[in-house]
């Protein structure tokens, strides 16, 4: 047992790594711990042609600026690894690889981080796991043969993976959508189980959308005023990372669409019958997104080019007439379901008392936790719309950091004479 630093950061994307390079430059003695490599999720949890839907000029963290030949282009998964590794190496940030959190206790005051090799103590810990690491599937997909391979999104890498047969992907948000096309441009067939899910267009009067909504202050609505009437958030519009995608266009492309996927009833598949209500709201969010650029463009006086018609959303849908409630599995040839249903966090080892709510989820306001000390980066809508996403992890991470030197800082005016400690 070592003595007791500053703070440990537990995670090393890109929520961490923020949080640590305002750490180390406020003085802070600290400690990043990584369960396996830098960006490890982005290692495993994307597909082999995945790319970013932020553009690049917004995919920099702290004390970084984008000066490349391609602003508004998309990187993938692994350029944006390669860009953390040599973030930690550019800013010396002290990064720990290969160390898993198997434990989090808080006793006298500090905090107890049991890893597979040590135990350290800390005054403060930043959680920066997020909480989009452990994929959630229906209660009925128990209910689906074992023939039937079943594979999460972030699961997925390429269609030649997968055996011969029909495909049905659930869920039409970001992941949905874009692993649909990237099946159908395979050759394989595809059944898409759509959702209510918004939908952007990538590019918009001359600018990407992303941008767009960045700067008009779209991105920065507050999380209260985005939960829905049931409780929930509402999940991320479907965007394309290089060009619009749309479910119209998706059923262009050959895709099987389906309304929402109700469960497994004597060997076959049962759907839903509101395609035609889940295309109008990702059409209604759409044309709203383009309302808030328009305002923006009007207000802030710029020589915007007029709109044109996206190909994405100017195509006519082809859907089968009658809707199609049911598929007999056995004779449909679907040999693979890929669940894109949404992720939760794993916190099973945060043992901390009042810090998870019942369903084991943090308990915070604006990342700051319920506990003393004990603070949330990089979840998913946790202050704004942005939340989550790596554009939001500057402006994030200096407020977490600002509260925990405060907090450091009242500390010690209460109890004068105490000197840190540092590992």
């Amino acid at each position: 047992m070592r003595g007791i630093v500053d703070a440990v950061v537990i995670g090393a994307g890109s929520a961490g790594l923020g949080v640590s390079y305002f750490l180390q430059q406020r003085g802070c003695a600290h400690h990043v711990l990584e369960r396996g490599r830098i960006g490890e999720t982005w290692r495993k949890q994307r597909w082999d042609s995945f790319r970013l839907n932020s553009t690049n000029i917004r995919t920099t963290l702290p004390g970084d600026s984008y000066d490349g030949p391609d602003p508004w282009g998309a990187i993938t998964h692994h350029e944006f690894v390669g860009y953390l590794e040599g973030y930690v190496d550019r800013h010396r940030l002290p990064v720990r690889t290969g160390v898993p959190v198997e434990r989090l206790n808080r006793e006298d005051g500090a905090y107890r981080v049991t890893t597979d090799r040590e135990t350290l103590l800390a005054r403060t810990i930043v959680v920066a796991t997020g909480n989009q690491s452990r994929q959630v599937r229906p209660p009925w997909s128990s209910d689906l043969p074992t023939a039937v391979r079943q594979v999460d999104s972030s699961a997925y890498r390429k269609p030649d993976e997968f055996a011969d047969g029909a495909v049905l992907v659930v869920g039409s948000g970001q992941s949905g959508g874009q692993i649909a096309e990237d099946l159908v441009h395979a050759g394989r067939l595809v059944y898409l189980a759509t959702s209510r899910t918004g939908r952007l267009v990538r590019r918009y009067r001359g600018g990407d959308s992303f941008n767009w909504l960045t700067v008009s202050g779209f991105a920065d609505v507050p999380r209260r005023e985005l939960i829905l009437e049931n409780g929930r958030l509402p999940p991320r519009p479907l965007l394309g990372a290089i060009h619009t995608i749309s479910l119209q266009s998706l059923s262009a492309q050959g895709v099987v669409l389906l309304g929402r996927f109700r469960g497994v009833e004597n060997g076959s598949l049962i759907f839903g019958d509101e395609i035609g209500e889940h295309m109008r709201f990702a059409d209604e969010a759409s044309a709203d997104a383009k309302r808030v650029i328009d305002e923006y463009i009007e207000r802030a006086g710029l020589d915007a080019p007029p709109a044109d018609d996206d190909p994405a959303e100017a195509v006519a849908p082809i859907l089968a007439d009658p809707p199609i409630r049911s598929i007999d599995l056995a004779a449909s040839g679907i040999s693979s379901i890929i669940w894109c249903t949404g992720f939760s966090g794993d916190f099973s080892w945060v043992k901390v008392p009042g810090a998870l709510d019942e369903a084991g989820q943090p308990m915070h306001e604006d990342g700051v936790g319920t506990i003393p000390g004990l603070y949330f980066a990089g979840l998913d809508f946790a202050l704004t719309r942005k939340s989550g996403t790596i554009p939001a992890v500057a402006e994030e991470a200096d407020n977490l950091v600002a509260h925990i030197v405060k907090r450091r800082v009242d500390s010690r005016s209460r109890t004068p004479g105490v000197d840190r400690e540092v590992m």
